[in-house]
Protein backbone atom coordinates (compact mmCIF):
# COMPACT_ATOMS: atom_id res chain seq x y z
CA UNK A 1 0.00 0.00 0.00
CA UNK A 2 1.44 3.34 -0.98
CA UNK A 3 1.45 6.40 1.19
CA UNK A 4 -0.87 9.12 -0.18
CA UNK A 5 1.00 12.22 -1.27
CA UNK A 6 0.06 15.63 0.08
CA UNK A 7 -0.54 18.06 -2.76
CA UNK A 8 0.97 21.55 -2.81
CA UNK A 9 -2.54 23.02 -2.92
CA UNK A 10 -3.44 21.35 0.36
CA UNK A 11 -0.26 22.65 1.99
CA UNK A 12 -1.01 26.17 0.73
CA UNK A 13 -4.57 26.00 2.09
CA UNK A 14 -3.40 24.82 5.51
CA UNK A 15 -0.85 27.65 5.68
CA UNK A 16 -3.50 30.20 4.62
CA UNK A 17 -6.03 28.98 7.18
CA UNK A 18 -3.51 28.87 10.03
CA UNK A 19 -2.15 32.31 9.09
CA UNK A 20 -5.57 33.94 8.92
CA UNK A 21 -6.67 32.42 12.23
CA UNK A 22 -3.39 33.56 13.83
CA UNK A 23 -3.95 37.08 12.47
CA UNK A 24 -7.48 37.15 13.91
CA UNK A 25 -6.10 35.92 17.22
CA UNK A 26 -3.61 38.79 17.22
CA UNK A 27 -6.24 41.37 16.29
CA UNK A 28 -8.52 40.25 19.12
CA UNK A 29 -5.75 41.07 21.62
CA UNK A 30 -5.15 44.58 20.20
CA UNK A 31 -7.09 47.34 21.94
CA UNK A 32 -7.25 50.18 19.43
CA UNK A 33 -9.78 52.33 17.59
CA UNK A 34 -8.94 50.47 14.39
CA UNK A 35 -9.86 47.07 15.84
CA UNK A 36 -13.18 46.65 13.94
CA UNK A 37 -11.47 47.39 10.62
CA UNK A 38 -8.65 44.98 11.43
CA UNK A 39 -11.14 42.29 12.42
CA UNK A 40 -13.08 42.87 9.21
CA UNK A 41 -9.98 42.50 7.05
CA UNK A 42 -9.05 39.33 8.93
CA UNK A 43 -12.55 37.96 8.39
CA UNK A 44 -12.28 38.64 4.66
CA UNK A 45 -8.98 36.77 4.46
CA UNK A 46 -10.41 33.91 6.50
CA UNK A 47 -13.45 33.80 4.20
CA UNK A 48 -11.23 33.67 1.12
CA UNK A 49 -9.23 30.84 2.68
CA UNK A 50 -12.36 28.84 3.48
CA UNK A 51 -13.75 29.53 -0.01
CA UNK A 52 -10.54 28.22 -1.55
CA UNK A 53 -10.80 25.12 0.66
CA UNK A 54 -14.41 24.59 -0.45
CA UNK A 55 -13.45 24.84 -4.12
CA UNK A 56 -10.47 22.53 -3.61
CA UNK A 57 -12.77 20.04 -1.86
CA UNK A 58 -15.24 20.25 -4.73
CA UNK A 59 -12.54 19.28 -7.19
CA UNK A 60 -11.24 16.50 -4.92
CA UNK A 61 -14.75 15.10 -4.39
CA UNK A 62 -15.35 15.11 -8.14
CA UNK A 63 -12.11 13.21 -8.78
CA UNK A 64 -12.84 10.70 -6.00
CA UNK A 65 -16.35 10.14 -7.32
CA UNK A 66 -15.13 9.59 -10.86
CA UNK A 67 -12.52 7.10 -9.57
CA UNK A 68 -15.23 5.06 -7.83
CA UNK A 69 -14.24 5.96 -4.27
CA UNK A 70 -17.66 6.90 -2.93
CA UNK A 71 -16.75 7.04 0.74
CA UNK A 72 -13.86 9.41 0.14
CA UNK A 73 -16.03 11.55 -2.13
CA UNK A 74 -18.68 11.81 0.61
CA UNK A 75 -16.15 12.72 3.30
CA UNK A 76 -14.46 15.35 1.13
CA UNK A 77 -17.88 16.71 0.15
CA UNK A 78 -18.83 17.12 3.81
CA UNK A 79 -15.56 18.91 4.55
CA UNK A 80 -16.10 21.17 1.55
CA UNK A 81 -19.66 21.94 2.61
CA UNK A 82 -18.49 22.89 6.08
CA UNK A 83 -15.80 25.09 4.55
CA UNK A 84 -18.39 26.78 2.33
CA UNK A 85 -20.61 27.51 5.33
CA UNK A 86 -17.62 28.87 7.26
CA UNK A 87 -16.70 31.08 4.29
CA UNK A 88 -20.19 32.54 4.08
CA UNK A 89 -20.20 33.17 7.83
CA UNK A 90 -16.81 34.88 7.66
CA UNK A 91 -17.95 37.09 4.78
CA UNK A 92 -21.17 37.99 6.63
CA UNK A 93 -19.16 38.86 9.73
CA UNK A 94 -16.81 40.97 7.63
CA UNK A 95 -19.71 42.96 6.17
CA UNK A 96 -21.07 43.64 9.65
CA UNK A 97 -17.63 44.65 10.95
CA UNK A 98 -17.02 46.94 7.98
CA UNK A 99 -20.33 48.66 8.72
CA UNK A 100 -19.37 49.05 12.38
CA UNK A 101 -15.96 50.43 11.44
CA UNK A 102 -17.72 53.13 9.44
Amino acid sequence: MSIPRISPGAVFLVIALVGSVAYLGYVVTVRDNAQPALLASGAVVLGISFLALALYSLQAAWRAGMAGRGGRALLVGLVGGGAAMAASGAFAGAVILFQLAG
